[in-house]
């Protein structure tokens, strides 16, 4: 299958009422209660400085412990001014939703593609369905396995950024230098979280050796596509179904070669 059509066939399959709902119910779910539970603190939070805004706008000193740390003190007479005036009290509480609603948003988008990552068996086993249903999947690793993968390729990066500091203060260069170790990290995890849900150890070593610049290829093409703003929040099924559909398409390969080797010993041991 060429390159272009497994992307056209990785479209179609995300359009998908069953992608669908996988892309968007765990992003749509954790917001909600993000946002619910970021809005019932912050209501509860203004209510209890209720009090010291009005003694504040109405001119009244606010007694504050002289013991108190120094940071106390100081956030106390910065709230105090701040909200000594109508105007500055509503710019306040208006940035405080904004900008917290929009951290909200972005931890959402995390934790949501955290969700998403424990879903990878199910939207492969789905791939697995509708196009491949000759394969059968044998995945490798145990439950400690992801989280080995994830300790060393996060260590490997920090080590990167560091090696390559010198790099950051060389113009263009320096964008290649920052985002190296973050592909890297990128590539690692998803190749290791979709092979290991399909194939065994040995047939990934296989494929590794041949393949390897492909799937390298593939990554560089989904880690610029992440880059696009906003575009993670639904893309993250469309990486493990573009990776899967390669990973079937190599496996379908070894196995109809192990099929056709089994079938070569056979009728040379019948001629025989």
């Amino acid at each position: 299958m060429l390159e272009g059509q497994m992307i056209a066939l990785s479209v179609r399959d995300f359009f998908t009422k069953s992608m669908l709902k996988i892309a968007f119910l765990p992003l749509i779910i954790t917001m909600a209660v993000l946002l619910i539970a970021f809005y019932s603190a912050a209501d509860y939070g203004f209510d209890s400085l209720q009090v010291y805004i009005e003694t504040t706008q109405n001119g009244q000193d606010v007694t504050v412990d002289p013991n108190a740390p120094f940071y106390y003190i100081w956030a106390t007479a910065v709230i105090g001014f701040l909200f000594q005036y109508s105007v500055t009290s509503w710019l306040v509480g208006f940035l405080f939703y904004t900008i917290g609603t929009l951290f909200v948003m972005m931890f959402s988008v995390f934790t949501t593609l955290i969700i998403i990552g424990f879903l990878t068996p199910f939207i492969l086993e789905i791939i697995q369905k509708r196009h491949y249903p000759e394969i059968k999947t044998n995945g490798f690793g145990n439950i400690l396995s992801p989280l080995w993968v994830l300790f060393r390729s996060g260590l490997i990066m920090v080590i990167m950024f560091f090696v390559l500091m010198p790099l950051y203060f060389i113009p263009f260069i320096n964008i290649i230098a920052f985002n190296f170790p973050l592909y890297y990290f990128f590539h690692k995890l998803l190749n290791y979280d979709i092979a290991s849900t399909i194939l065994t150890k040995e047939e990934y070593a296989v494929i590794h050796a041949k393949k390897a610049s492909s799937f390298r290829g593939r990554t560089i093409f989904l880690y610029i596509l992440s880059m696009i703003p906003f575009i993670t929040l639904f893309t993250a099924v469309f990486y493990i179904i573009y990776l899967g559909h390669g990973y079937f398409q190599e496996l379908k390969k070894i196995r109809n070669n192990e099929d056709s080797i089994i079938n070569s010993l056979d009728k040379k041991q019948i001629t025989d």
